[in-house]
């Protein structure tokens, strides 16, 4: 729990009176730590995410502390697939075909991962709206994989994830990353590029993998342009 109420407002962007309240509704990931609240940072950034809240781009930065290139979604993508028809009734029945879908090193032991998801929504749903939800592990050091990766998933059958719009999802974005530098790397860019209405309107037509990698890197200039 690294983050102050002042830190979480400077990110955020916020008045510290208006990160109280959202504590006293109990709508942000807050902690109380020796008679003062403190904020995990990746929660806190995931939740802002969801949300569709401005965040600094700076927030998102991790110290360098392995040598390991970070990879842009597109890399990431490509490394993880897209997957068409993912089956199940009900959101613990889609996470458990989608981990078998998962491009994962053989030693990686795919119903503790379905666990460690599965535990990860009942915390908080990870649906930002719009039928899109980003399941992940919360500490993404605990697979010990070597690679980031983004899978992209389209469900046969919307299913209910407690999204905040009420809106079931049906396109699933899992991010499986080795550090929590690489995570919060790559949930920036899938923030920015989710923003892009031509990325937006392939995914919504559940388009094909050239379309949706031609969309991504479009949308992945103007991120550059922008920066």
């Amino acid at each position: 729990m690294n983050l102050s109420v002042k830190d979480a407002a400077r990110i955020l962007s916020v008045s510290e009176k208006t990160i109280y309240r959202w504590i006293k509704q109990a709508i942000v990931p807050a902690y109380r730590v020796h008679e003062q609240y403190r904020f995990n940072r990746a929660e806190l950034l995931e939740w802002a995410t969801a949300r569709r809240i401005s965040v600094a781009p700076e927030a998102f930065q991790e110290p360098e502390t392995d040598p390991m290139p970070l990879p842009s979604l597109s890399e990431a993508l490509e490394a993880g697939g897209v997957f068409y028809r993912l089956e199940g009734k009900s959101r613990d029945e889609v996470l458990a075909d989608l981990v078998d879908h998962l491009r994962l090193p053989e030693e990686v032991d795919r119903p503790y991962l379905l666990q460690v998801l599965i535990a990860r929504e009942r915390l908080a749903s990870t649906a930002i709206g719009d039928g899109i939800a980003i399941p992940h592990p919360r500490n993404p050091v605990l697979l010990h994989v070597t690679r980031p990766t983004a899978t992209l998933g389209f469900l046969e059958n919307p299913v209910d994830f407690h999204a905040l719009d009420g809106r079931p999802v049906s396109i699933l974005f899992t991010l499986i990353t080795p550090t929590l530098r690489s995570h919060l790397h790559l949930l920036s860019k899938l923030g920015f590029v989710l923003k892009d209405r031509r990325f937006r309107k392939v995914l919504e037509e559940q388009g094909s993998r050239e379309e949706i990698f031609a969309a991504l890197r479009s949308a992945e200039g103007g991120q550059e342009k922008v920066a």
